[in-house]
């Protein structure tokens, strides 16, 4: 080293000593690290924000539109195994519909408050066919009567049942049970929610590929990629694409069906692609009201109705799980303890009402619905509310909703295939709040999805035709309780979940469960947005007692 001219040696240059590794977590440096976020910020109108009342009306038809199919498939399935007729398959359809209306307004005024729609739940299925298997054998006047009695039963299964969600819900003891909960229990929860339908999407799609397919990829293209091709259309390609796909794939579907390109197809693929093969515009009434015991005077039998006690438990998982998807899609904080139980207490009172009126099977939070938040970016109460409007219309005036009814059903499965993907990824965002890199939190999620999605699957495979499930006793109501609960995604998940989360290492790992994040929003005063989300409309409130709050 030489010298410098105040004769003092050069000083060598600084040694650049890299942080300990501890310091610099792997990827720090190559991109930013997204913090967790309470409330998705693309939103466009949260829960208590509403878009102009043509939008709204708009929205709230396109929400009628989506629950529209459930209530249709449903329908198509256990009407003419009972012995009913188009007609009768008509007015089963309007009576579901007219209680969907009703559950929607309890929920969306007095139960959760947020923008759900309730809809007919498949967890009824077991149970309605053990009913219909029982009735199959005897001998009847009629196929009408045949159809009749097994709606009565239906009708005192339901009656009966209702009160289990009733109970759990109002005695706070499903709402205590949530307590329970962590977001690692609510991540496969409410991902399995949605994925666990996966049924209702490309396998029912693929009945009929040539209606199905053009319909999944024009939703894609046109409500994500045209609304960037066309800035100035980008609200109206966003929040009304589905219903403008509808639209055009319907009318597809009829001209091939007028140019006879099904005339010598088979007859489930006539079913699922002809545009005339519902027969429900000219079997449906132009004006009919639904009213209570419509089908007679109900039938109480034990052996079904436990049956339909395990479908009324398994209707509060799923609703639950749908709930916290709806709570995300909404802006709203995840909803408290004691407004999971009031939920589940007047979805036991909508299951009465079912049951008074002479619907098919009981009703279930609408994950297809909650998917259609996402897709929009609207999670408006009132658009919800308002869309009640139309299913009371078109529940009355028969020949008009047999009209929207007669949709293609592979069009819907199409529709399935986007929204129930929205609902299953929302489920994935609860994993932020929590420590991804916790081996113990890994275990608990992986066992929680597979076994959820697992376990029903081999229930489902090896479910007869007649709805008889793997287990098998001497005691049918047995069988039908746990094959039904089994066969429910949501309900293995919270179970397996819950267990797991609960027993494993739960004390030392407080932190990596993401306790501290998690439980201010189990009780209502526990966070300030709660009540603000929450809270009863007018003064309703302070005419119920407390003990029931």
């Amino acid at each position: 080293m030489g010298e410098t001219g105040h004769h003092h040696q050069q000083q060598p240059p600084p040694v650049l000593v890299a942080p300990p590794r501890s310091q610099m977590p792997l990827g720090a440096a190559r991109g930013p690290i997204w913090t967790p976020t309470e409330q998705l910020h693309q939103l466009q109108f949260c829960i208590h924000s509403n878009p102009s009342w043509p939008e709204t009306f708009l929205l709230a038809f396109q929400h009628y539109i989506v629950m529209l199919g459930s209530i249709v498939i449903i329908a198509s399935t256990f009407v003419p195994r009972m012995g009913g007729d188009h007609g009768d398959k008509a007015r089963v359809i309007q009576t579901m519909l007219f209680m969907a209306a009703i559950n929607t307004l309890l929920q969306t005024i007095l139960g959760t408050r947020l923008p759900t729609v309730m809809t007919a739940s498949f967890a009824f299925t077991l149970p309605v066919l053990s009913i219909i298997n029982d009735y199959s054998d005897r001998t009847f006047r009629s196929e009408h009567e045949r159809f009749e009695v097994t709606m009565r039963t239906i009708q005192g299964s339901l009656i009966v049942s209702s009160f289990v969600n009733i109970f759990i819900g109002f005695s706070k003891a499903w709402g205590n049970f949530t307590r329970f909960f962590s977001p690692i229990v609510i991540v496969p929860v409410v991902c399995v929610v949605g994925l666990g339908l996966f049924a209702r999407g490309f396998p029912l799609l693929g009945n009929c590929v040539e209606i199905g397919l053009p319909m999944l990829i024009l939703l894609v293209i046109s409500q994500q990629y045209l609304k960037r091709v066309f800035p100035r259309a980008h609200n109206i390609l966003e929040r009304f694409a589905l219903l403008l796909c509808i639209g055009l794939i319907w009318a597809f579907a009829a001209i091939l069906t007028e140019s006879g390109a099904y005339n010598n197809a088979k007859e489930q693929t006539k079913q699922s692609c002809r545009t005339d093969r519902t027969f429900l515009i000219s079997s449906a009434p132009w004006v009919r009201i639904p009213y209570p015991f419509q089908w007679g005077k109900p039938i109480f039998r034990a052996s079904h109705v436990f049956g339909m006690m395990g479908a009324a438990l398994v209707t509060s998982a799923e609703s639950t799980g749908t709930y916290f998807a709806a709570a995300r899609l909404a802006g709203a904080t995840p909803p408290p303890a004691s407004v999971i139980s009031q939920s589940i207490g007047l979805q036991g009172v909508g299951m009465l009402l079912e049951g008074i009126f002479g619907a098919a099977v009981g009703t279930t939070a609408s994950v297809e619905n909650v998917g259609l938040l996402g897709l929009t970016h609207i999670g408006s109460r009132r658009v919800v509310q308002i869309s009640t409007a139309f299913m009371f219309f078109f529940s009355i005036f028969g020949k008009f909703g047999a009209f929207f009814a007669s949709i293609p059903l592979p069009i819907f499965a199409a529709i399935y295939c986007v929204l129930f993907g929205i609902v299953a990824a929302v489920g994935i965002t609860f994993i932020q709040f929590t420590n991804n890199n916790s081996l113990r939190n890994i275990y608990v999620l992986g066992l929680s999805l597979f076994l959820g999605i697992s376990i029903p699957q081999y229930f489902i495979s090896n479910t007869t035709p007649n709805g008889v499930g793997p287990v098998r006793t001497d005691g049918i109501w047995f069988d039908d309780i746990v094959n039904t609960i089994f066969s429910s995604s949501p309900t293995v998940a919270i179970i397996v979940g819950t267990l797991l989360d609960n027993t494993l290492d739960a004390k030392y790992s407080v932190d990596d469960r993401g306790l501290a994040w998690w439980r201010p929003f189990q009780s209502r005063k526990g966070d300030s947005r709660n009540e603000e989300f929450y809270s009863l409309p007018v003064r309703i409130r302070e005419y119920i007692p407390s003990r029931y709050l």
